[in-house]
């Protein structure tokens, strides 16, 4: 039993003494490659090292409200060449690198035929597996370069690498271009839908295995991705391309007109808040405009008149004043505390009602309807102020929203001149957007809605999301009374107050003028830099679009709003209203109330009228050709018109066409004098036709 045990033990001592003496040799041999030979290892490891490399998705693209591209990844390729493949030798090599070379040369027209050659040879010879060729080639250059010599032997016989990349593109350039803003790889200064939108453009990275073939280059590994990236989601902004255009057009050209520094225009639909168009244009070192910075949506500064409707909404709303009630403008100058307030008319005018001074955009009526309100209680009027939230951002998606600066009266700067300077849109910073969205909302039935850009999230053309509008204030005003007066007040303004160039016969345009003086900093204002605008919305009966327009510096001498802002604005209106009849419901044409009592004509054309109008007649069931419209607007007959070859017809009442068929086909030589309908006809109806005399008709 013991022999057994110590024979049992015998061979567990010589297994441990195998793996203690295999273990030392183990640990040996690393020692070894790790001090001795590691050099050498690592310099190997450096040489076919592999590493994964992130292969970018596909950016979505950026469309227009029609589906338009505005903003699309363009795949484009680097091109490479494995000069040292062994799918063929060199003999095959050598007999098909001039044609290449000739090939590369004049497609690319970059290097000559000898140039390529040198390139392409001195490859072969140092087996170089990953020659740059060109970079940034097109898909259709790519197609052409496969069906050159050697690399028309295919993907991996003929050594060609593609290597393909996203390029961003703007097929309409510099529309809307700060709107659609970038995303740049690394940079936090990313604007504009590119940057708002980013982690929804650019979709999940793959990944790629790739082989380091020395010289710090590496190529993939596998002829597959690894890991396949996920292409980014389109969005559908609500920026119509066409109107977009019209309004940067209109926009440029005033600018230019003015010598203005810069200036901005942006059309809203008014009861979704949806963008249509929006247009900022600036002058850069050149002198030449450009959408160098969203002025809409990013400079705060003191609006002038256009926030002379916040006041008197204000003032309105809670039963402080009357559209009625009579201010004394004076001769156009008031004073408060230590400073003089004027208007832009001189020796001012009179006593007029607020209605009127609104109208006129008296700074002196305005103020002091809105200082006799609010003098003893003018937080009363900043409280007012805010439940418009005319102190808040409107909560942009595109970054870059201006604050609204509107203080109160606990502020260090609020002074004893604060009220009436606040009340005509001085001592107060709004950006144009925020002062479009408060106009806005007395469109909409005193709703504010919030600015959007973006209608629709896509992939691969399905629609994963869509958006609304999102309400920002129920209601700006508390009494139902208050809106109807504030829509008078700005009818009136284009209709017989400092807009009346905007006035037309189609459709009618609610709205205001703002002049504003430009704070030079601490130096103060001065009477040569001004800021133009015009804010408003139409049709004004019933409000489909708002809009506003902003032009600073203009420096050819007018710089009044009516006359620098409200030409764009008009321009924008027309294209809008003539190319969007299907958005805006035109009131419903009426027919007069005399309907013609005498009409000649083809009995067909005489029906189809009477059938499309929806007018009752009566006559006989039978069909003429020529027939004749009697009666009065209760009671219409159609009669036959005789038309026998043997004698004249009566063409009386007929049009020109009609007329001169009818006496032709009698024979006779018409002539025709005048417009309109057939007064007379030199040859009486009923006589003998005699053919090829002559008859003269007469229109009108």
């Amino acid at each position: 039993m013991d022999s057994n045990k110590r024979d049992i033990l015998r061979k567990v001592y010589l297994v441990y003494l195998a793996m203690a003496v295999l273990g030392i040799g183990v640990v040996a041999r690393v020692f070894y490659i790790q001090f001795v030979e590691g050099d050498e290892w690592r310099e190997k490891a450096k040489k076919l090292g592999v590493r994964y490399e992130e292969i970018k998705a596909i950016r979505g693209n950026i469309l227009s409200s029609d589906g338009s591209l505005i903003a699309a990844s363009i795949p484009v390729f680097d091109l490479r060449m494995d000069a040292g493949n062994t799918h063929y030798n060199d003999d095959f090599f050598y007999e098909n690198v001039d044609s290449l070379a000739l090939c590369l040369s004049n497609l690319f027209q970059d290097k000559s035929k000898q140039d390529y050659t040198k390139l392409l040879v001195k490859a072969r010879k140092n087996n170089n597996r990953y020659l740059l060729l060109k970079r940034n080639i097109t898909y259709a250059h790519l197609k052409k370069v496969r069906k050159f010599p050697i690399f028309r032997l295919g993907k991996y016989k003929g050594g060609i690498i593609a290597e393909a990349r996203n390029r961003r593109e703007l097929p309409f350039r510099w529309l809307a271009f700060r709107t659609i803003g970038w995303d740049k790889e690394g940079s936090d200064n990313d604007i504009g839908l590119e940057g708002a939108y980013s982690k929804i453009l650019e979709g999940e990275s793959g990944r790629r295995l790739m082989q380091r073939i020395g010289n710090g280059v590496y190529r993939p590994l596998n002829d597959e991705t690894e890991i396949e990236p996920r292409n980014g989601h389109d969005i559908l902004t609500s920026i119509d391309i066409n109107i977009q255009d019209v309004a940067e057009d209109a926009l440029m050209k005033q600018l230019i007109a003015n010598e203005a520094d810069h200036g901005c225009a942006v059309l809203m639909e008014v009861e979704t808040g949806f963008i249509v168009a929006i247009a900022n244009l600036g002058k850069n070192k050149e002198g030449e405009y450009e959408e160098k910075y969203n002025y809409a949506i990013g400079e705060s500064s003191e609006p002038g008149s256009t926030f002379k409707l916040a006041s008197l909404i204000s003032a309105l709303d809670e039963g402080l004043v009357k559209l009625t009630d009579t201010v004394d403008t004076h001769g156009g100058t008031v004073r408060y505390a230590n400073r003089i307030m004027k208007d832009s008319h001189e020796g001012g005018y009179g006593r007029i009602s607020i209605q009127r001074a609104f109208e006129l955009s008296s700074n002196v009526g305005i103020s002091k309807a809105v200082y006799r309100a609010y003098h003893d209680k003018p937080q009363q009027y900043i409280d007012k102020l805010y439940s418009m939230r005319l102190n808040q951002k409107l909560g942009l998606d595109i970054p870059g929203e201006g604050n609204p600066s509107i203080k109160d009266t606990k502020s260090r700067i609020w002074s004893k001149v604060s009220l009436p300077w606040m009340s005509i849109g001085y001592e107060v910073a709004i950006t144009p957007l925020q002062t479009l969205a408060f106009y806005n909302a007395v469109a909409n039935n005193g709703k504010m809605v919030k600015p959007q850009f973006i209608r629709e999230i896509r992939l691969a053309g399905e629609t994963v999301q869509t958006f609304g509008p999102v309400t920002l204030v129920e209601s700006i005003t508390k009494n139902p009374e208050t809106l109807p007066k504030v829509r008078k007040m700005l009818e009136g303004v284009v209709e017989k107050g400092t807009a009346t160039n905007l006035r037309n016969p189609v459709y009618k345009i609610a709205g205001k003028t703002g002049t504003a003086q430009i704070a030079q900093n601490n130096a103060g204002y001065n009477k040569s830099n001004y800021k133009a605008s015009f804010v408003g919305y139409f049709p004004a009966d019933n409000p489909k679009y708002s809009c506003i327009v902003v032009i600073n510096n203009p420096r050819k001498g007018v710089y009044y709003g009516g006359s620098i802002a409200g030409p764009v604005f008009k321009e924008i209106a027309d294209k809008v209203y003539a190319t969007r009849l299907d958005q805006i419901k035109r009131e419903t044409d009426t027919l007069p109330g005399i309907l013609p009592v005498s009409a000649s004509g083809n009995f067909r054309d005489l029906e189809t009228i009477l059938r499309e109008i929806n007018v009752q007649w009566k006559g006989d069931s039978q069909q003429y050709d020529y027939a004749r419209l009697n009666g009065s607007d209760s009671s219409l007959t159609i009669e036959p018109k005789a038309t026998g070859e043997s004698q004249i017809p009566d063409v009386t009442g007929m049009g020109a066409r009609d007329a001169v068929y009818l006496l032709e086909s009698a024979g006779l030589r018409v002539q025709v004098k005048g417009r309109g309908q057939v007064k007379r006809q030199s040859v009486p109806a009923g006589s003998k036709a005699r053919r090829g005399s002559s008859c003269t008709i007469e229109l009108g």
